[in-house]
């Protein structure tokens, strides 16, 4: 695709920043290894419902420690209601007792590592990045696929191709909040269904607009 320029992904960031000032992430937590779990059960479940979970799931398992401890049928019970259960009990159990073996207890800095971790993909593994180590982060979810390929910005859906174009565009040190903007902005204006072009703070440069 042809590349767009620096001045419209510019124009872009700065609708997204003046009408998002904070840049927050979506899924609610209090420690880094919280943030990966949620990050594991968000896949296929929306970040409301897990946030509806993690609250009870925190404070049964308040460590690293704890969740490779875990009795893997209570972890389940628990987490059901994001879907994939067993799966996602699994890969939680498992992706901290590797945490705890291998790292020491201690969060890796790097994509490479993160997803060595046992259900960490790149899209959790760039928001730990982000989040955690406040590294660049570009964080290829649903929300961000959808938007930057409306406003031209991508041409795949695929996410590791979608990642790769816009480490290409985004500034490294605008790239962790922009995606957190996306999800935002996706919620408010760029939905899935039907985007609300009325109002929408990036209609006057938008090509998909209407």
């Amino acid at each position: 695709m042809k590349k767009p320029s620096k001045k419209y992904v510019e124009s872009i960031i700065a609708a997204l920043e003046k009408q998002y000032p904070d840049a927050l992430c979506s899924l609610t937590y209090s420690q880094p290894h919280e943030l990966m779990i949620a990050g594991r059960l968000s896949a296929q479940c929306t970040d409301a419902r897990v946030n509806l979970v993690t609250p009870e799931l925190f404070k049964k398992y308040k460590s690293i420690d704890d969740f490779a401890e875990a009795d893997t049928e209570e972890l389940q019970e628990i987490i059901k209601p994001c879907g994939l259960y067993k799966t996602k009990a699994l890969s939680i159990k498992n992706m901290c007792i590797r945490l705890r073996d291998v790292y020491g207890g201690v969060i890796p800095d790097t994509i490479e590592e993160l997803t060595t971790l046992p259900g960490i993909g790149r899209k959790t593994a760039n928001l730990v990045m982000g989040d955690v180590h406040g590294k660049p982060a570009y964080v290829t979810d649903t929300h961000c696929i959808r938007i930057c390929g409306r406003l031209k910005l991508t041409d795949s859906d695929v996410p590791v191709k979608v990642e790769e174009q816009l480490r290409k565009i985004i500034p490294p040190e605008k790239s962790s909040d922009f995606c957190h903007r996306l999800v935002l902005f996706g919620r408010e204006f760029c939905k899935a269904p039907k985007p609300k072009c009325t109002g929408c703070p990036l209609a006057g440069v938008c090509p998909s607009r209407g």
